[in-house]
């Protein structure tokens, strides 16, 4: 079941370097987007339900602050 090397992990598969800083760069767009997006949809909730604007007006906050954090994260 476990399997002993004893040469050095650079004598395996040769690593594709390039698609790995792509699969890199690509997992931090959607963790930065992802979270921007998670972020607006809690404070458009919050106006929603806290701030009384009711859903038409959670809905514009929700459709305002995406446009703003694109500009913003680009």
């Amino acid at each position: 079941m476990d399997n002993h090397h004893s040469a050095p992990a650079e004598t395996g598969a040769p690593m594709d370097y390039a698609e790995h800083e792509r699969t890199y760069e690509m997992f931090l767009a959607g963790a930065k987007w992802g979270t921007m997006a998670i972020v607006v949809l809690m404070i458009a909730m919050a106006a929603g339900f806290f701030g009384g604007v009711g859903i038409i007006g959670s809905l514009f906050v929700f459709i305002v602050l995406n446009i703003a954090g694109v500009f913003l994260l680009r």
